[in-house]
């Protein structure tokens, strides 16, 4: 087996400039997931970023998981459960408006902290997705100037916590998916392990790694690149022991954004008979359906999409 695409950012200084840079192409061909060492966020803020968040989750969410999980009878389910996931999560938005303010139950001390933090990702995000411009051949700032629509990108966390499950073969932490935006950035517990991503047939464990920041791309990705980078399934497990932390932060188009595979990426023949594989559209269209059909095969969307294109006014419909 292959192991885990680790990236050294370090390394893109110097000598080794060349081959981390294939490295990460490799990853994005290959795997839609790396992980980053040696990023430029401080241990020092992850370290209080992730202790700040797990005594958020003891103090104002442990109990409200511990009555959801009592009112719906999850202890003592016997059969597979596919309509919800053991998972206690919020969601804070920067970008193109903060909501960090209106959150209730921060103090103030952990809203400036999950600000900081969130203006060091965002400088990463854009870094990684110059890099990728590098590797596909695409101008400097392409993929930036492609997801920011009329007010710039939407850019967001979804903290979670994932607590001991009693039955993990019944009840998925999180449920296989692709994600829907750009590019991922995930900040994920060290000791308690879950996410897993389905590769060749396979779900392989993503390593735990004190530190690391953990990227993959989403389908937006998929879209402009033309299916040459892919967007990849992953879920989180649920375990029996220990409570995973999970910090993951999406760098996404800008609502009116429109999205298209970029015309240095279609081959010349398929662009001149007007056969790009995937569609062209608004992204905020998108996300409508994806909000209903998240946990169902991304090929279906971007097949609705591309209806879309060739019948505008079209309104982009989810069915189960």
């Amino acid at each position: 087996m292959e192991s885990f695409p680790v990236i050294n950012m370090e390394n893109l200084n110097g000598e080794n400039r060349a081959i981390t840079m294939d490295k990460i192409k490799d990853a994005c061909e290959n795997w839609g997931f790396f992980e980053l060492v040696n990023h430029g966020i401080s241990p020092e803020l992850m370290d209080t970023v992730e202790r700040m968040t797990k005594g958020h989750y003891k103090k104002c969410m442990e109990q409200r998981f511990r009555e959801l999980v009592a009112s719906k009878g999850l202890e003592y389910v016997q059969t597979e459960v596919h309509d919800l996931d053991w998972e206690s999560t919020f969601h804070l938005k920067h970008l193109p408006v903060s909501n960090i303010s209106q959150i209730p139950d921060l103090d103030d001390d952990y809203r400036n902290v999950m600000k900081e933090f969130a203006v060091k990702l965002e400088k990463l995000a854009e870094e990684l997705l110059d890099l990728l411009c590098e590797n596909l051949g695409l101008e400097k700032g392409y993929l930036q100037n492609a997801f920011y629509g009329s007010n710039g990108p939407n850019f967001g966390t979804k903290v979670s916590n994932y607590p001991p499950c009693p039955k993990p073969d019944l009840i998925k932490g999180l449920r296989a998916h692709t994600d829907a935006g750009g590019i991922i950035l995930l900040f994920q517990d060290d000791k308690v392990s879950g996410l897993q991503l389905l590769k060749d047939g396979q779900w392989i464990d993503v390593p735990p790694m004190r530190h690391s920041i953990v990227i993959n791309l989403g389908d937006q990705i998929e879209v402009i690149t033309n299916g040459k980078y892919k967007s990849v399934l992953h879920r989180v497990v649920a375990q029996t022991d220990g409570n995973r932390m999970s910090i993951a932060s999406f760098y996404n188009p800008g609502s009116d954004a429109v999205i298209h595979p970029a015309p240095a990426l279609v081959g010349r023949e398929a662009e001149e008979a007007g056969e790009a594989t995937y569609p062209k559209f608004v992204f905020e269209d998108y996300m409508k359906l994806y909000a209903a059909l998240k946990f169902q095969a991304k090929e279906p969307r971007f097949e609705a999409m591309k209806a879309m294109e060739t019948a505008p006014n079209l309104v982009p419909i989810a069915t189960a």
